[in-house]
């Protein structure tokens, strides 16, 4: 018969396994390591995931294959530089009060994502283009320390290109500084009548010398893989990624020209497929792929390049318009997310996503609390992403910009408040920006053969993208009431503040 010292003895045992086993057991998990990739004008159609047949992507697939692929998911804006801002701040970019011109877009004391998660105990770091803006004022002095910039609203380090990888100056940052600066050669811009929508560089010729363009995305991604080697196991990190292609220029470098079929623009992708390769392997040699979430996103829809479409490639599938519109090809992006154990691999969304709810979404992955005030328009996905067939939609109203105009989403309708794109394909601009309208092969109701708008075509849109996604038909005389509906809404959601931020030429 067991004892009263023996009772006591088996307790004690009890006692010490308990605390032994209960905090493994119930301990909360560590928050994860964060890669956001976000690449530049990269289409709809333009990833092998998302249905393209000219354009070899395993690498980018595999995010898909491992992780979860939305299939409506979007940018806030058809152009650059307003939607960094969106994901960045989780605030649509037309709540900005001023103009979108090179100063910093920020203001003093504004929380961005990179100071939430350092907030949390997150090394962070952006490598690639930052495009969202220096300083105080208009005209940058590039000789200086560039500042305000990324380093004064929550990155600890900065290595990347100032601006889109066509506009000058055409170097690499580290930081404050520009890479290769000399005293004896100082670097302006000059934008005087002839020198292009950009600018033209004078000065800073070694600097220039060390950002070989076609070069500038496998350079990242060497740089994101010693980032990534630096890092402790004692503390995550949030990795801001953003590469510069498929954006104009397109310059693919020797290795990888004429291997896609789709011209140097299909080349120019799986040059950024072999960089973002290089990434997933350092996660892998680190043993960081289990404890890491990789976003891979772009931060509009793709701009038609005519040899790809000559060689059967659409950058944006089915869609109708491309980069700068407020047409579906302006802003529906693709968007892969990969976290081993937490999201389902090979799982598709269907569902609406925002990338305004990049901000919440992430803070709730790390099992950070928002501040009253941040990211105002965002709301976290989270559940969506870990339970993606399950999980009803969680947004069913959304914002877009195009350079024209703003559309409104409201469940499966899109609502626009003119004719036309909303932005540069119709009516096309009295300078060609980019192949015409006629060439593209999509077809619209109010748009004739030659690309201009049908007289008597109604004045505002409305499609039912549940059931015309390539928005062949213009509804908006059938359904006046839905029409009224949304007329109003958009004017209620945007009515106190600025409705169509002002940004350089794209």
């Amino acid at each position: 018969m067991p004892t009263p010292s023996t009772h006591r003895m088996i307790g004690r045992f009890a006692a010490i396994a308990l605390t032994t086993i209960l905090p493994a057991a119930f301990a909360k998990d560590a928050p994860p390591n964060v890669v956001l990739m976000v690449a530049d004008d990269l289409g709809y159609g333009d990833l092998g995931c998302q249905g393209a047949t000219k354009i070899a992507t395993p690498r980018i697939d595999s995010l898909a294959r491992d992780g979860l692929r939305f299939t409506d998911a979007h940018s806030f804006s058809a152009i650059c530089m307003p939607s960094r801002y969106s994901i960045l701040t989780g605030s649509y970019a037309f709540r900005l009060r001023r103009s979108m011109e090179y100063a910093c877009n920020f203001d003093a004391g504004q929380v961005l994502l990179p100071e939430l998660l350092r907030s949390a105990g997150y090394r962070t770091a952006i490598i690639g283009k930052w495009h969202n803006g220096f300083g105080t004022t208009a005209k940058v002095d590039w000789n200086a320390p560039l500042k305000p910039g990324p380093l004064e609203f929550g990155f600890d380090s900065f290595f990347g290109t100032p601006r889109t990888h066509s506009e000058p100056p055409l170097v690499f940052m580290r930081d404050h500084r520009i890479l290769g600066w000399e005293e004896s050669d100082p670097i302006s811009v000059d934008h005087s009548p002839g020198t292009g929508a950009h600018g033209k560089q004078i000065g800073g010729k070694k600097a220039m010398e060390l950002r070989p363009s076609d070069q500038i995305d496998l350079m990242l991604a060497d740089e994101a893989a010693r980032f990534i080697g630096s890092q402790t196991a004692d503390k995550p990190f949030f990795l801001y990624l953003t590469w510069v292609s498929p954006h104009n220029p397109i310059a693919p470098s020797a290795p990888f020209r004429g291997k896609s079929g789709a011209g140097r623009y299909g080349d120019f992708i799986q040059q950024l497929d072999q960089a973002v390769g290089r990434v997933l392997d350092s996660l892998d040699e680190h043993g960081r792929t289990r404890d890491t979430l990789v976003l891979f996103t772009s931060d509009n829809g793709g701009r038609y390049e005519n040899a790809a479409l000559k060689a059967g490639h659409r950058v944006n599938g089915a869609l109708l318009g491309q980069k700068t519109d407020a047409w579906e090809g302006g802003h529906r992006v693709p968007m892969l997310a990969r976290w081993p154990g937490k999201i389902p691999a090979a799982s598709t969304r269907g569902e609406l996503f925002h990338q305004v709810d990049l901000m919440a979404t992430i803070a709730d992955a790390a099992s950070v609390k928002l501040p009253t005030g941040v990211s105002p328009d965002g709301r976290s996905e989270l559940t969506a992403f870990l339970t993606p067939t399950t999980t009803p939609a969680i947004r069913t109203e959304a914002i877009f910009h195009g350079t024209r105009s703003l559309a409104l989403r409201q469940g499966s309708w899109l609502y626009i408040p003119v004719q036309g794109s909303g932005g540069k394909t119709v009516p096309e601009p009295a300078k060609p920006w980019a192949i015409p309208y006629h060439t593209m092969g999509t077809q619209n109701s109010d748009v004739d053969e030659s690309g201009a708008i049908k007289q008597g075509a109604p004045k505002e849109q409305l499609y039912d993208l549940a059931k015309d996604i390539a928005q062949s038909r213009n509804l908006a005389a059938e359904h006046p009431d839905k029409l009224k509906t949304l007329r109003e809404r958009l004017s209620e959601l945007t009515r106190r503040e600025k409705t169509v931020p002002k940004s350089p030429a794209e």
